[in-house]
């Protein structure tokens, strides 16, 4: 018990260090903002455009539930309204909480409304990471020739095989998983750590023989495609009728690619990466970068604050609820891994 204490005070001194870091460079970032002059561009701004923004973005969430949907299908079939709702919650969850830690919510969400085990409901957010890496390693590649960039970041260049290598690594244990699980159980067994990636392996190949895994490949490709259309749409909204389709799609998949590590609470990240995007790669002028920034953060996070509220009334519980059960769920998977009487492990048993 005394090692779990310091465990879990290391894990919020980490997470508050990191939190009051972030917190430090975006108020050092305003340091010189004009308020006046962002309202000066907020009532010049095309609001139709705007709208499309909004709509769009939401579109990106909606083929992420469809895409979710289409991965449990096979496992259990799951609504296309539950899987929307679990992930609003989720990034309502990222946006308070941080750290990505909505992402146990949603996938403890979506058990409580199913009869899915919650080993398999994390597999599948495990495939769709993999997933997400395959394309945006891809889209890094295509997006940084489309593009014209400065010397001084052509350390972007390359960045895309590492993160390729990475995807590799997680494909490659999916493959494990759906074509040779007995070989992999046998090379696993004995205790201790194995026992946990006996477990994953088990609920990885519950979800992997099925055609609607390359389903869910293919969506999430469209989802992917659909991040650029918010940008795009804000970038006509705001003026910056120079920055077409093309410069949206690579400030989407860096702006992707920057948001897959856990962030501070508030989605504060994609504030600091898009200013940076137009600053150093489009050479916008610093006052337009900077007030675009503000207004396209405001567009991301009003809408998942708000759809999150209404998905959360929709729960009948609230966040915090949510986050304990979530955690007490994953120790109870954790507990259940260490006799090796996982409820996938038994599923999936000859």
């Amino acid at each position: 018990m005394g090692e779990t204490k310091s465990a879990g005070t290391r894990t919020r001194v980490a997470l508050t260090a990191v939190t009051a870091l972030t917190v430090g460079f975006l108020v050092w970032s305003l340091r010189d903002f004009k308020i006046a002059e962002l309202i000066t561009d907020l009532r010049e701004m095309n609001w139709w455009w705007v709208a499309l923004a909004v709509a769009a973005d939401i579109g990106v969430y909606v083929c992420q539930a469809w895409r979710w949907k289409t991965l449990l299908h096979p496992v259990e079939p799951v609504s296309l309204w539950q899987s929307v709702r679990a992930v609003y919650v989720g990034l309502f969850g990222n946006e308070v909480l941080g750290f990505n830690a909505g992402e146990i919510v949603r996938c403890y969400l979506i058990t409580r409304w199913t009869s899915l085990p919650f080993s398999v409901s994390l597999s599948s957010a495990l495939i769709e990471r993999i997933f997400d890496g395959m394309w945006l390693s891809l889209g890094v590649m295509v997006a940084l020739r489309l593009v014209p960039h400065p010397r001084h970041m052509r350390l972007l260049i390359g960045s895309e095989y590492v993160l390729a290598g990475l995807v590799l690594l997680g494909a490659a244990l999916l493959g494990v998983a759906m074509f040779y699980r007995h070989r992999a159980r046998a090379v696993l067994a004995g205790d201790s750590w194995k026992r946990h990636l006996r477990v994953l392996i088990d609920d990885l190949s519950l979800i992997g023989h099925s055609r609607y895994l390359y389903y869910a490949l293919l969506l999430s490709l469209a989802c992917l495609l659909l991040q650029a259309i918010p940008l795009y749409a804000s970038f006509k909204g705001y003026g910056f009728d120079d920055l077409g389709f093309r410069y949206a799609f690579a400030a989407a998949v860096i702006i992707r690619m920057g948001s897959a590590v856990p962030q501070a609470p508030g989605n504060i990240g994609i504030y600091l990466v898009t200013r940076e995007i137009l600053l150093r790669i489009f050479n916008v002028v610093p006052r337009d970068a900077e007030n675009f920034a503000v207004v396209f953060w405001g567009i991301v996070t009003l809408r998942l604050i708000l759809g999150g509220l209404v998905a959360l009334s929709l729960t009948g519980s609230r966040m915090s609820e949510l986050r304990r059960a979530a955690h007490a769920e994953r120790r109870e998977l954790a507990r259940s891994r260490e006799t090796d009487l996982a409820p996938a492990a038994k599923k999936m048993a000859d």
